[in-house]
């Protein structure tokens, strides 16, 4: 019998395991012969009911496809989120790849402020690249989901591949397979050839878009990266960590010993210093809370999953405790909270940052 695979996430199709990859009904099957279009049970479910359906991929599988990578002579085309660089860096990227070329995109930038100069942005991906090991000889920014900077991206990669392979890397919920799809919807116009979602691990294995010099630009899985917010919230959540619209800043000002929460995701408290105005730049939906200082944790025990939300109330037992993160700031900085945003402090201060333990909280220098 004729191997089939899934157009969407390029799974084997098998009609045995409802629980494994590729399954798809032997009617579907079946049917697709007339239509030519054959999408697993997964796929179908998601493209159509925008619903998820877990399966089993092992880290193996995923360090198995970036040895491959390393194996080959490509142009690796690094996608991270520009919204959350930390959450989104392949851990060893730089010892996978070899000797091959990196071109690093940094997607997602319609959700910065317009008053960000890409150029900025720009120069801060190019210095944390080379924090983890990674010299990438370009750095590019898109907005996949709405298509801006895709022709130049494109030029680029043709221009860099020199007849290459491509493969297209990055971890789950960066947008990698969107950008896919408007690669291709600007080469052939075909519209949503991929299975695209805001869930982490869509794509299931590479999939291969042939160009017409006969080499392919492989769409491989989304790395599992174990530290994104993203794995914490449930579906409906996971809106407020992957913002669609650009983010409008909020300034509040705060007196010492004043704290803001963060839904019930995260908390900032200001410890000590001047009182300021602090710029926070969160997904515009995600509901802020300003109290004291003082109570602040027992305010959380009482409305976690109530007035502070998300988690849900359901959610909120499960939900991953907040872990207390100190820093002493002495001039315009940003508090990153990894996958959910970050407070820009002004002046010199003394911080507090909460965040879920396992997810990370970092300084930056202000990049407004």
């Amino acid at each position: 019998m004729e191997e089939l695979y899934c157009i969407g996430c390029g799974a084997k199709i098998q009609s045995r395991d409802k629980e494994a990859p590729g399954y798809t009904p032997q009617s579907s099957i079946e049917k697709s012969q007339e239509t030519g279009e054959l999408y697993c049970q997964r796929c179908f479910r998601l493209r159509h009911y925008n619903e998820i359906v877990d399966v089993a991929i092992t880290d193996d599988d995923f360090l198995k496809l970036l040895h491959e990578v390393g194996d080959s002579q490509a142009l690796v085309v690094n996608v991270v989120d520009i919204f959350d660089f930390n959450g989104s860096v392949i851990p060893g990227l730089s010892r996978f790849v070899a000797g091959n070329d990196v071109l690093l995109v940094g997607n997602k930038k319609d959700i910065l402020p317009k008053s960000v100069k890409d150029g900025k942005v720009t120069q801060w991906l190019t210095e944390r690249a080379h924090e983890e090991g990674l010299r990438p000889v370009d750095v590019l920014l898109t907005s996949a989901q709405n298509g801006q900077a895709i022709k130049e991206l494109i030029a680029r990669i043709e221009e860099l591949r020199a007849g290459r392979d491509v493969y297209v890397v990055g971890v789950t919920n960066v947008g990698k397979s969107t950008l896919i799809n408007a690669i291709i919807k600007e080469i052939t116009g075909n519209q949503e050839i991929i299975t695209t979602s805001r869930f982490p691990g869509t794509t299931l294995d590479k999939i291969e878009i042939p160009l017409d010099d006969g080499s392919y630009i492989f769409d491989t899985p989304g790395i599992i990266h174990r530290h994104q917010m993203a794995h914490y919230l449930s579906a409906k959540d996971l809106k407020y960590v992957s913002p669609k619209k650009e983010i409008k800043p909020k300034t509040y000002q705060l007196n010492p010993s004043q704290t803001l929460f963060l839904g019930g995701l995260g908390r900032f408290d200001f410890l000590q210093g001047d009182k300021q105005g602090f710029t926070a730049y969160f997904d515009n939906n995600l509901k802020l809370h300003r109290t004291k200082l003082e109570g602040a944790d027992d305010f959380y025990l009482k409305h976690a999953g109530s007035l502070l939300t998300p988690p849900s109330a359901k959610e909120v037992a499960n939900f991953p405790k907040l872990v207390r993160h100190e820093f002493t700031i002495m001039g315009k900085t940003d508090v990153v909270f990894s996958g959910l945003g970050w407070v820009r402090v002004n002046g010199s201060a003394r911080v507090a940052a909460w965040a879920p333990e396992g997810v990370g909280v970092m300084v930056r220098k202000a990049i407004i």
